[in-house]
């Protein structure tokens, strides 16, 4: 099996030690090289050759952000993993790299206790993500076939599309799961959507606090519509985006006449929180049937059992497609258990969000909730 070729960047000399000591234990992975800037890495790419850059951010000389710029305009496709710090703005700085095309990132803990205790972090956090992003299995989990073995091929997901006579429900609400990948990913479908968009969107993007609410700002400066981060119950009107917070669950209800939206507390689930599912779950019991579920980009399966609450209940879901996810582990689990209408790449994402939901109809009036409509 070839390794994994990692370039570690970062200006800790003791960081960069302790990270290739780690990485260097794995049999998958060498790290073939390292510098302390954006700089010295431009200067070394050409002769390391790495399948991946492992990227602090804040860095003298040239910073990562710098070095994602560069990159960009040279149009290189190396996939960038970041390691960047747990602060307001070590979070503001991360987004913009990750809207810069960073593939994900892993934050830099404050205090581990013990030497024992960072490398254990980095095996945790960092080796997982680099298989990830580059579509590798450990190699506990590859079997070496017997001579003259013919592997079998790997199965298309079966897509259940809609069926002649099907019914499908107006939408009311518009719901969207998605995790690594996720901040690039919706900053292509979010300012795509029409300003008249006449329903509210709803959001997981499995993120701690300080990077939702960044990633909530960075959204609503680019897009038409209002971007948000929910942080406390909040009324919900048409047209309006709502993030959920890192670290709490997001919930829809209908409280009379209105609809809210609202953190809500509980355990993890799928090992997420916010999860998809438990927001999915709730739209379902607000909205009915009247729902669009978007499954991105992302590793697990968080969505989708949401996903099937909503076909049950006679709502839509589309999901992105392998080739444009940078893990396709979210979506395809919704594709590959036939839940999905249609797969589709992340450029078509935004026109068949707006095409199911339409821009004329208005929202539902007051007194006349969608959870107490019956189906057509």
């Amino acid at each position: 099996m070839i390794p994994i070729r990692v370039m570690i960047v970062d200006d800790t000399s003791a960081v960069r030690r302790v990270l290739t000591q780690v990485l260097e234990e794995e049999s998958d992975i060498s790290v073939v090289g390292t510098a302390n800037n954006g700089l010295e890495a431009l200067e070394k790419l050409p002769r390391l050759t790495p399948d991946i850059l492992l990227l602090d951010i804040e860095m003298p000389g040239m910073s990562g952000l710098e070095l994602l710029r560069e990159l960009r305009k040279m149009q290189s496709t190396l996939p960038v993993l970041l390691f960047s710090s747990l602060t307001e703005r070590g979070a503001m700085v991360t987004i913009e790299a990750l809207l810069l095309g960073a593939r994900d990132y892993v934050t830099k803990p404050s205090m581990l206790g013990s030497a024992g205790a960072a490398r254990d972090y980095i095996r945790r956090q960092i080796v997982p993500r680099l298989r990830d992003i580059l579509g590798r299995t450990t190699p506990i989990d590859i079997a070496r076939p017997a001579a003259g073995h013919v592997a079998a091929p790997i199965p298309i997901p079966a897509i259940r599309l809609a069926a002649p006579g099907e019914t499908v429900l107006p939408v009311d609400a518009v719901v969207i799961a998605v995790s690594t990948g996720g901040p690039n990913a919706l900053s292509e479908v979010i300012p795509a959507l029409p300003g008249n968009l006449p329903v509210p969107v709803f959001i997981v993007q499995h993120m701690p606090a300080f990077f939702t609410q960044a990633l909530a700002r960075r959204l609503d400066q680019l897009s038409p519509l209002h971007v948000q981060e929910c942080t406390k119950a909040s009324v919900v009107n048409a047209g309006e985006v709502w993030l959920a917070q890192g670290g709490v669950h997001m919930v829809v209800e209908h409280h009379g006449d209105e609809t809210t939206v609202s953190p809500a507390e509980g355990e993890p689930e799928n090992f997420c929180r916010p999860a998809a599912d438990v927001l999915f779950r709730s739209a379902v019991v607000a909205f009915g049937g009247r729902l669009l579920g978007v499954v991105m980009t992302g590793m697990g399966n968080d969505g989708m059992s949401g996903c099937r609450a909503i076909r049950s209940a006679g709502g839509q879901v589309i999901v992105q497609d392998r080739e444009t996810s940078v893990v396709w582990g979210m979506p395809s689990s919704v594709a590959e258990a036939g839940l999905a209408h249609q797969v589709l790449p992340l450029s078509g994402l935004a026109g068949e969000i707006v095409r199911r939901v339409g821009t004329t109809r208005p929202w539902y009036t007051p007194g006349n909730a969608p959870h107490a409509e019956a189906p057509a």
